[in-house]
């Protein structure tokens, strides 16, 4: 799989276009600022542990998600998107003092999954209003966080090999493979 292959497939994905894909394909700029705190980098953690998590297969902390995503956020966003990426993470932990009364590296599994589905509901919608409206308005934080997060995990060694089905060697091409329920990609 290469990366316009992987674009389009987390578009496919999150319903969205990958905010910063353009900086993606032509290099990424160097900021030389660390905006993200460790505090930050550990949230960024459980949100995509929540929504790719450790079962039979590794899941986003093995990945080490949250730093790819901050180091992404940070060299790759404008400021414009990297306010609207940090100010989701009060925007997230504010969502979860309002619905548990804790902040959501508090919550529970169950807890983290019930909000962050709620959350996406209201992304997608969101952004379908934005496509519907013909308007270019900013992306909605939690669309920036799943996209991070897919493209984090799946571009990780642990993602790339252990959850695709990788094959470092190709052998001969095959136009039409069966495939079989519950199988994993391919990737190469």
């Amino acid at each position: 799989m290469n990366r316009r292959e992987l674009i389009k497939t987390i578009t496919a994905l999150t319903g969205a276009s990958v905010i910063g894909a353009d900086l993606f394909f032509t290099g990424c700029k160097v900021l030389n600022k660390n905006i993200f705190t460790e505090y930050d980098i550990s949230f960024l953690d459980e949100v995509a542990e929540t929504i790719i998590p450790k079962t039979n297969t590794p899941g986003a902390k093995d990945a080490e998600t949250g730093k790819f995503m901050a180091l992404y956020a940070t060299d790759c966003y404008d400021e414009t998107n990297q306010k609207v990426f940090i100010d989701g993470i009060a925007a997230l932990n504010k969502a979860a003092e309002k619905k548990y009364n804790t902040g959501f590296i508090s919550l529970n599994a169950t807890q983290k999954q019930k909000l962050l589905t709620e959350i996406d509901s209201e992304a997608k919608k969101y952004e379908n209003q934005n496509v519907s409206d013909n308007e270019s308005k900013m992306a909605h934080y939690f669309t920036l966080m799943k996209q991070l997060a897919l493209m984090g995990f799946f571009t990780s060694k642990p993602g790339f090999t252990q959850v695709l089905r990788y094959n470092p060697i190709p052998g001969k091409y095959e136009g039409c493979i069966e495939y079989k329920k519950g199988e994993t990609s391919w990737t190469w």
